[in-house]
């Protein structure tokens, strides 16, 4: 394969090891024969046995996404309820115990179940279409990291469902948090669920890094990846560095509920205040780690919208990374109330300031993008365009809580509550449903509909500041956060009243989202390859996509391989028709890290059931763990032992025969 923005076929066999199969690929151009041989040798079993051991990125995308929208569902009824009790003074919808734990499932829910989990749907839907790839990196450990994520929401959700949820809040302060002063297991259940939910966010995020560094298209550097991208790689690389000290945390603190250490109580010579650092050195990068995805999807999406490339690509790249480096300078913010020496809250006080100039950047590409192109006002636009907005009030109100003095006046405020959901919703949730307008056509072939998309958008809108911007003033009003009830003296009650109307037309909006979603899914148009005109490499592809991604490995000259003849940027082209088929089984191509040269093909897994069989002996584990039941635990630890021995067992058949047909080979 030769030519202008065309990378050569690989000279000789490459090298054999156990990843590396000695041939030289065949150069094709994509035709009907092709396509019907890689489609035999992709799709996914029939029946209940495909759909349970199915690896394919595309149906576990799916199902993320689905899952995590549930979760939203949940945590909204849960605000909704609260909303009741909060409406006026002195109210009693429920008992201040109910309310505490009510609150306490919202934000688990909402934080850890939803934000997180619905951004590495889209990730795992769409990452090999952006990357040009046939799959993710790892296909079993993809399809573990959603079984494990379902398995510890169902772990977590049993808790409420039995009347044992957790109560403490979703930040599960200690010493509060201990036996002590909590007896029963609501605590213990939530620990050991928190444990159990970061294997799946860790064994995800390994993957996004490894297929981001090795599965791309040829000539995919690294300077022309979709910031979606880069969003994804810098909060997976955050959670692999964070997701351990939270769980060490969690983990702790079962030990001193269950076991007498005391790791956080002062009587026996432990430190509350670890408890706090622990969970903040993970709790503000994993921020950055629900809402960095998601501005990216903005940053990708709004180009597609204004028919112009993002003004300041390599500045936004470059401020994602920044951002987040800031972010593990900036937990003791969450902390500046406790009593810390004043040089340390000066140092978090400016690191929390400093932090505000990458995202900045992102907002000026935004606008920049906005005014030099031609926007189409389409739902997804409406989305995207809001967001940036809402980013900066949310952005603001932050800026100002960075202040050590304003700080003190503002903490356990509804102030900081008004300022979580901007952040919480406003850069996530106004995002995700201008995606799922913009790749539902891509995802499902059809589009969704465009007048109700107005109605949503505008009630989703209106109902969300109506909502959260009376929030500030009831808190400046210092109303605190956490009580299920106040005085009528408090001076609030026309504040809390509004917020509670705005919250069920809010709820009204992501409502009509909900049945968009399902009409469209039924009856929606036919929405063809590329019905937005969008300039990467997924609008390439059929729509769905085959389970094969792309008949031939695409090869990538530009940032906008779809757009050359539009731009005009570059004398050389993409080539998208003809390229490696790599049709010998399973078969996915890996390149270079920086430059995207062809490196070697791997053999990619077929179906298994390895992934669900480990998730459920684990789930077992956890059970035990709760319970204090040795014998289950000892059960669900031989029972994890022998999935992965079934997991392993396809690769050592592999190694087994590689000598013979490395000899045959040389014969």
């Amino acid at each position: 394969m030769s030519g202008p923005g065309r990378v050569a076929a690989p000279e000789g066999p490459l090298p054999a090891t156990d990843t590396r199969i000695a041939r030289t690929p065949r150069i094709a151009f994509a035709d009907d024969a092709l396509r019907e041989r890689l489609q035999k040798i992709w799709e996914s079993k029939p029946g209940l046995y495909g759909w349970f051991a199915t690896v394919d990125h595309k149906e576990i995308g799916k199902r993320y996404i689905v899952t995590a929208f549930i979760m939203l569902a949940l945590g909204g009824l849960g605000a909704l309820h609260m909303r009741l009790q909060l409406a006026a003074p002195n109210l009693h919808v429920m008992s201040a115990q109910k309310y505490n734990e009510l609150f306490s499932i919202h934000g688990m829910t909402m934080i850890f179940l939803y934000a997180g989990p619905v951004l590495s749907g889209f990730s795992n839907y769409f990452f090999p279409l952006w990357l040009g790839a046939r799959d993710m990196a790892f296909p079993r450990m993809n399809a573990l990291s959603y079984w494990i994520y379902l398995a510890a929401a169902a772990f977590l959700y049993a808790g409420p469902l039995l009347g044992v949820g957790p109560n403490d809040g979703w930040f599960n302060y200690a010493p509060y948090s201990e036996r002590a002063f909590n007896p029963g297991i609501n605590q213990d259940l939530y620990a050991l669920g928190m444990v159990f939910l970061g294997i799946s966010t860790s064994v995800g995020s390994a993957n996004f890094l490894v297929t981001a560094a090795r599965c791309r298209a040829p000539g995919m550097s690294i300077n022309r990846l979709p910031i979606m991208v880069w969003g994804t790689l810098t909060a997976s690389a955050a959670n692999l560095v964070v997701i351990p000290a939270v769980s060490l945390a969690f983990f702790m603190l079962w030990l001193d509920r269950n076991f007498g250490t005391s790791f956080f109580t002062a009587t026996g010579g432990g430190q509350p205040l670890l408890w706090q650092h622990l969970f903040w050195l993970f709790g503000h990068p994993w921020v950055y780690a629900i809402v960095l995805p998601a501005m990216g999807m903005a940053s990708d999406g709004l180009p597609t919208f204004t028919r112009t490339p993002l003004v300041g690509y390599t500045l936004v790249a470059l401020s994602t990374v920044a951002t987040m480096l800031l972010g593990f300078g900036v937990w003791v913010h969450h902390m500046f109330a406790t009593g810390l020496p004043g040089l340390g809250l000066a140092f978090f006080s400016g690191a929390s300031i400093v932090i505000t100039v990458p995202s900045a950047i992102a907002v000026f590409a935004w606008l920049s993008t906005i005014w030099l192109g031609r926007p189409v006002y389409t739902t997804a636009f409406k989305f995207f365009a809001s967001m940036i907005l809402l980013f900066v009030i949310g952005g603001v109100s932050g800026f100002m809580t960075a202040s050590v003095p304003a700080d003190w006046q503002l903490t356990d405020t509804y102030f900081v509550v008004a300022h979580i959901h901007y952040v919480l919703i406003g850069i996530n949730v106004f995002p995700v449903c201008g995606a799922t307008y913009m790749w539902f056509p891509k995802m499902t072939g059809r589009l969704m509909d465009e007048r109700l998309g107005r109605w949503n958008f505008w009630t989703m809108f209106i109902g969300f500041n109506g909502a959260f911007l009376p929030m500030h003033l009831t808190g400046l009003r210092g109303m605190p956060r956490r009580i299920y009830t106040y005085d009528a003296s408090m001076g609030v009650s026309t504040l809390n009243m509004i917020t509670t109307v705005f919250s069920f037309v809010f709820a009204v909006g992501v409502l009509m989202f909900f049945w968009n979603v399902w009409k469209s899914r039924r009856s929606g148009e036919s929405a063809g390859a590329d019905p937005w005109g969008g300039p990467t490499l997924e609008w390439s592809t059929p729509s769905p996509p085959p389970p094969y991604n792309f008949a031939v490995i695409p090869t990538v000259a530009t940032r906008h391989p779809l757009w050359e003849d539009m731009l005009d940027e570059s004398e050389f082209r993409s080539a998208l028709d003809e390229g490696m088929t790599l049709e010998d089984g399973k078969e996915a191509l890996a390149v270079s890290i920086l430059d995207g040269e062809p490196d070697r093909i791997l053999k990619m897994p077929e179906d298994t059931m390895a992934p669900f069989w480990l998730t459920a002996a684990v789930t077992l584990l956890f059970v035990g763990l709760l319970f204090h039941g040795w014998w289950l635990v000892g059960l669900a630890g031989l029972g994890a032992a022998l999935a992965l021995l079934a997991w392993n067992l396809p690769r050592l058949k592999l190694l087994e025969r590689e000598p013979a047909r490395r000899e045959s080979e040389r014969g």
